[in-house]
């Protein structure tokens, strides 16, 4: 309690914190505004019905990463994800393309440019999103939008006020990253994860009861207290494996100026154990919501078909459907490839973000070595094989944690809004937040003579 008091004690700190929040907010009120033409009743009872199927999981996971909801429909619709996306884009770019890579490698103006093209990207992605989006629930299917008002200038309008949402966000993120705290961007993706905390704990509360043998669709007190204890065991061992590093020792030569001695100290070179992040639990959870949309998609076609002696179509037709319900439901099936795919965007993330040979020419550059390697090559080598190794633990952590949500929801029958705080995407995506923003606390404290939130021995 007294290292939270002594935040507020620092004037440019509290200052900082003050206006984070105030940005926040300001985030949050935008996702009550509604768009002028949506008719806020049937759009309710559509969030209700997609929730279940396959299309409303891949609003789902869109929400989860833009930090918005499945319905979409308020001037803060798209959330942050156009700007992500962009952001992925040119960072995947930038590895392929020499003329991007070599701006990278320019320094702050490189960077600058860089940020440049993104934000012009993400006005495009907007505009394409908005667009795809408020024509979609302009079908006269999907009732959300009042009759009146299905026209080609009302939808422009909508599309320019979601486009213009964006662009806002993306200029609160820029704006808590300069005059706040924190990594801006990371913290309206948290806002939006941790807002459906209370709607997940209002659901636990109205179907849990304290008897030992609970009533069917009721949590018992044994359930409880196991969801308890799996969230605080998934939560330490998030921030062990985000935090944990393979520290490889390396020398500096020494050097000889005068009558004195420089260098020849030993330091490390810490290597993150999950070098990749949250990257390829998103990349693999958005690519297995498309499976059971094509499925299902064959099996609609294929119903018709019609052979001389027997029914070819209702053969074909059965198959895609089994299909579909197995990746719809998250069977076996979806969980091995989800595991498969999240080993596959490990390494490829991992080779995207990490380059040996840049880290070995930047250690023989500044004099440094690693004990039993000479510099160059044999180092750059060294350096991937032990990357391909501490990946694969990464990736085999970051497999766990995204399974654990539909192992509980399967064997407990929990809800899923309350399964996906105990693993998976949001709650990586909040650990990870949260760390750096401890961290980044703790630095300021520390460079003001206070004592700082982490303990250090």
């Amino acid at each position: 309690m007294d290292k939270l008091i002594t935040i507020f004690k620092v004037p440019e700190l509290r200052r900082k914190i003050l206006f984070t929040a105030l940005l926040l907010a300001i985030y949050r009120i935008g996702f009550y505004v509604p768009l002028p033409i949506v008719n806020q009743a049937q759009l309710h009872n559509w969030e209700e019905q997609q929730s279940t199927n396959a299309a409303g999981k891949l609003f789902g996971t869109v929400a989860m990463f833009g930090g918005t909801s499945i319905g979409m429909s308020t001037i803060f619709g798209l959330g942050i994800m156009p700007y992500i996306s962009a952001s992925i884009i040119f960072q995947l770019l930038g590895s392929v393309v020499p003329s991007l890579e070599a701006m990278m490698k320019e320094g702050e103006s490189g960077r600058k440019r860089i940020n440049e093209y993104t934000r012009y990207a993400t006005v495009a992605l907007c505009a394409v999103q908005s667009a795809a989006w408020i024509n979609y629930i302009m079908s006269p299917n999907i009732g959300i939008i009042l009759p009146q008002y299905r026209d080609f200038w009302h939808g422009l309008v909508c599309v320019c006020i979601m486009t213009a949402g964006t662009i806002f966000l993306m200029w609160v993120g820029e704006q808590i990253d300069e005059f706040g705290i924190g990594n801006g961007i990371s913290l309206l993706i948290m806002a939006g994860i941790l807002a459906r905390v209370p709607v997940a704990l209002n659901g636990l509360w109205q179907n849990a009861t304290s008897k030992l043998t609970p009533e069917p669709g009721k949590y018992g007190i044994i359930t409880l207290l196991l969801l308890l204890a799996l969230f605080i065991g998934v939560v330490v061992g998030v921030i062990a494996i985000t935090e944990s590093q393979r520290r490889i020792p390396t020398q500096s030569a020494k050097h000889v100026r005068g009558r004195r001695v420089f260098g020849g100290t030993r330091q490390f070179l810490p290597l993150k154990v999950n070098q990749a992040g949250v990257m390829p639990i998103i990349f693999a959870s958005s690519l297995l919501i498309f499976p059971s949309i094509v499925f299902k998609s064959l099996a609609n076609m294929t119903a018709g078909w019609r052979g001389d002696t027997w029914t070819v179509g209702s053969s074909f037709a059965g198959l895609f459907q089994e299909l579909a319900d197995g990746f719809t439901r998250q069977s076996y099936i979806y969980t091995i490839c989800f595991i498969m795919l999240i080993y596959f965007f490990s390494y490829f993330w991992t080779a995207i973000t990490f380059n040996p040979k840049d880290m070995a020419d930047n250690l023989k550059d500044y004099g440094s070595f690693i004990p039993g390697y000479r510099p160059g090559r044999r180092t750059a080598d060294y350096l991937e094989n032990v990357m391909l190794r501490i990946t694969y633990v990464g990736a085999a952590f970051l497999a766990i944690v995204a399974v654990i949500p539909s192992l509980v929801q399967t064997s407990l029958n929990v809800d899923n809004t309350v399964a996906n705080f105990l693993g998976g995407t949001g709650l990586l995506i909040v650990i990870s937040v949260c760390l750096d923003l401890v961290q980044k606390i703790d630095s300021h404290l520390v460079m003001r003579n206070y004592t700082g939130l982490i303990n250090r021995k």
